[in-house]
């Protein structure tokens, strides 16, 4: 498979970078901060995302939507990381679509309409610590009649404390630790017991701590297999993982090109600062690792798409160069801009902030980096 995009592609991601340039700039994301919108995006845009046919890429045509893949997902996400702009696309148009598409007919048919609508809002409760660890799965989900009482917490699930629909990681059977044993569920905004306290992360976005005190559910929100989730949840990590390392690469790009902006405009000593050899060779190293990240994402997505027995690994590998670059990309942004780097007033900052809470989303670079040397035999 070729590491470049095909003419739709390549169509796909002008249109996605005109509308999220146009529509959700940082200006964007600025505003809803310093307004403290308590929902953490705006739902007139996510209206339009539904619009522009994006809130579907990864449903089926049969049941309405797209029918794409995780390279045309990641196109659009990478202009919602070069824009920094807040959106419930990764949890719900990626995420949750991929839960559901484990689920039964019943499930799809009442939450596929209200995603490609844009009427509805997914969360992903996988973790219940400060680290990703999905294996370390402890809330459980005991039987209750016709159904299972939910007990335990979550915690940094983004878009938490709104969402419609939350994909709930629980324990049926094993202890934690155990990759068997986990079920996962479609729980609807409401449920009686399930209290949500949202926070407020570094880059401005929110998410919410759950407490499950014996929330009731029916055996209908079981997704897929009882003890069987395990499979159904790597395939759901697969694609938030390769979906949020693009995003990752598109901060990383808008972090370079403002970088590289300001060096063909900043002047000292009577030219601009752009012409020092020094800054030349930082801006270049930049570039290359972006493009390794680049090659390394695009070959996961591909992976993914096709099924391949390989995806798993590539998307971790993925993720982790991407974390890196991305790392390298805001670091040298904010210290190329000097002084201005670091004030509120100037961009450049925002970016750092956000690639740090994304490295971090769904696994880090030093887990992912661990995962891939235990399967190596090491």
């Amino acid at each position: 498979m070729p590491l470049y995009l095909d003419d739709q592609q390549s169509m796909l991601r002008d249109s996605a970078r005109a509308f999220v340039g146009e529509t959700a700039p940082i200006a964007h994301m600025r505003g809803l901060r310093d307004a403290k919108e308590p929902k953490g995006y705006a739902p007139a845009l996510w209206k339009q995302f539904s619009e522009m046919g994006f809130t579907g890429m990864l449903i089926p045509e049969a049941e309405g939507g797209l029918g794409l893949g995780a390279v045309e997902a990641g196109i659009v996400l990478e202009e919602i990381g070069r824009n920094l702009t807040p959106s419930p696309f990764l949890s719900t148009a990626i995420g949750a679509v991929e839960a559901l598409k484990a689920g039964s007919a019943a499930q799809r048919g009442r939450w596929f309409p209200a995603i490609l609508s844009g009427d509805a809002v997914a969360a992903l409760a996988i973790d219940e610590r400060a680290k990703h660890r999905p294996a370390a799965t402890a809330l459980t989900a005991e039987r209750a009649g016709n159904g299972f009482r939910l007990s335990g917490a979550k915690t940094f699930v983004t878009h938490g404390h709104v969402a419609d629909l939350v994909v709930v990681a629980a324990r049926t059977a094993g202890r934690a630790g155990d990759t068997e044993g986990i079920t996962l569920f479609a729980i609807e905004k409401g449920a009686a017991a399930l209290h949500a306290e949202p926070r407020r992360l570094a880059d401005a976005s929110i998410v919410a701590d759950l407490r499950f005190d014996g929330v009731e559910v029916s055996a209908d929100a079981v997704i897929g297999e009882i003890d069987g989730g395990w499979g159904p949840l790597t395939a759901i990590l697969d694609s938030v993982r390769v979906g949020a390392a693009a995003e990752l690469l598109g901060v990383g790009a808008g972090a370079m090109d403002m970088t590289v902006g300001y060096l063909k405009e900043r002047k000292q000593f009577g030219q601009t600062i752009g012409s020092f050899q020094a800054l030349q060779h930082r801006a270049a190293h930049l570039y290359a690792e972006l493009e390794v990240a680049r090659a390394a994402i695009l070959k996961a997505q591909q992976l993914v798409d096709a099924a391949d027995a390989r995806a798993e690994e590539a998307v971790m590998v993925a993720k982790a160069m991407a974390g890196l670059a991305t790392t390298l990309a805001v670091q040298e942004g904010v210290q190329m801009h000097g002084g201005i780097g670091m004030t509120d007033e100037y961009n450049i900052g925002f970016y750092m902030k956000r690639g740090r809470v994304l490295a971090e989303s769904f696994g880090d670079t030093d887990f992912l980096a661990d995962q891939i040397a235990r399967r190596a035999g090491y």
